[in-house]
């Protein structure tokens, strides 16, 4: 039988519940689910899988130990006892890339690294029988997690962070990450047979991201990862098959009407590039075009958008005009549902309409509420 690891998916606070479903929805086992990550268990190929196929985490990590620690010594004999040898070669790259730690004795992020470090060196040294490490190997990046004493070990296998799709070559002003713009879709019942009109659309991200769902193309699918070479846990050819298993659940069938607009031309030819980049700008229309110009004949669409928000002081002064327009525009349009994720407090009180539900959403450091207006569902086909 395959050995088992458990592997943690951090993501954005509030979306948890969304990463559980993509991860079950895998054949993984959930372990925890805390604030801002999710502990699942799997073979060493749900490794390359969670990677590829994941749309809502930032990365992967493999755990690699779980223990109580108040005092720095206890944190370096608990790290030195991880046996880091099964998995690191003996010229491997081995680093502490971050420390975080909250409610905990042991505060000090750059002496966690450094400590870590040397009991790392030390418990390698006792199975490799040499002092000095060349490495100028394969990559071992590891993240230290230190809550409420309890220190939690993981090797990251992603390497530069999952929102990184490789589409995005060009971005707007204020851009949305992949990963959140994803799980915000995830978060709506839109499926890839209803209408989607982003009107505040930017580089594209919820246009292609939309797209890449309702195509079930796997986020991960054209880049690689720092866990690709770690041959101690996992072959090539489990990664080639995770790869090959993705690519044949694309739909190259599906037809989609989804819309992006923009007022700046350049951002919108810079959207038309990123979906071509993503594979799927035969799905999508983008357009340079003014919100006030938001209409569409057909029913039961949606709109989900990021739109501004007034981060400088003169931008706030046309927020109530700007928030107004959205309203009037969304009233227009015909048993439509409306998803907007803003950090204006004031949104509801300028679309006019209270929101049905209301989730409160980090996007970077900046408190966010995404706002879910509910339309009525389209009558079942028979």
């Amino acid at each position: 039988m395959d050995e088992r690891f458990e592997l943690i998916a951090p993501c954005h606070f509030g979306l948890e519940a969304v990463l559980k479903k993509e991860i079950q929805a895998l054949g993984y086992d959930i372990v925890e689910v805390e604030d801002g990550r999710v502990t699942f268990a799997g073979p060493a190929s749900a490794i390359a899988r969670a990677n590829i196929g994941i749309r809502t985490s930032e990365r992967i990590l493999l755990k690699c130990a779980q223990f109580k620690a108040v005092t720095f010594d206890e944190l370096y004999d608990g790290i030195k006892r991880i046996p880091w040898a099964r998995i690191i070669p003996r010229n491997g790259r081995f680093w502490v890339t971050k420390a975080t730690t909250n409610k905990s004795k042991l505060y000090s992020e750059t002496a966690i690294q450094s400590i870590a470090k040397k009991a790392m060196v030390e418990g390698m040294s006792n199975t490799y029988h040499i002092s000095q490490f060349a490495e100028d190997g394969d990559d071992y990046p590891v993240r230290i997690f230190i809550k409420k004493d309890i220190v939690t070990v993981g090797l990251d296998t992603t390497g530069v962070s999952l929102h990184k799709r490789g589409y995005r070559q060009l971005v707007g002003k204020a851009p949305i990450s992949e990963t959140l713009a994803a799980a915000l879709i995830m978060l709506t019942p839109w499926r890839e047979d209803r209408l989607l009109i982003d009107p505040f659309c930017g580089s594209g991200t919820f246009p292609i991201e939309a797209a890449m769902i309702g195509a079930n193309i796997a986020p991960g699918v054209n880049r690689d990862f720092t866990a690709c070479t770690w041959e101690k846990i996992i072959d090539k050819k489990t990664w080639y098959e995770a790869y090959d298993e993705a690519r044949s659940l694309e739909k190259t069938d599906v037809e989609m009407h989804i819309q992006g607009y923009d007022l700046d031309s350049q951002i919108v030819k810079c959207a038309m590039q990123n979906a071509e980049e993503a594979g799927v700008a035969d799905y999508i229309h983008f357009q340079q075009r003014n919100v006030k110009e938001l209409s569409s004949p057909k029913a039961y669409g949606f709109i989900i958008t990021n739109p501004p928000y007034g981060e400088r002081l003169e931008e706030k002064e046309a927020l109530p005009e700007l928030y107004g327009i959205i309203g009037d525009r969304f009233r227009a349009l015909d048993n439509w549902s409306m998803f907007l994720i803003t950090s204006y407090e004031e949104a509801e009180k300028y679309i006019g309409r209270k929101a049905d539900k209301n989730r409160k959403i980090y996007n970077g450091m900046i408190r966010s509420y995404y706002y879910q207006f509910m339309g009525k569902k389209p009558p079942k086909r028979n």
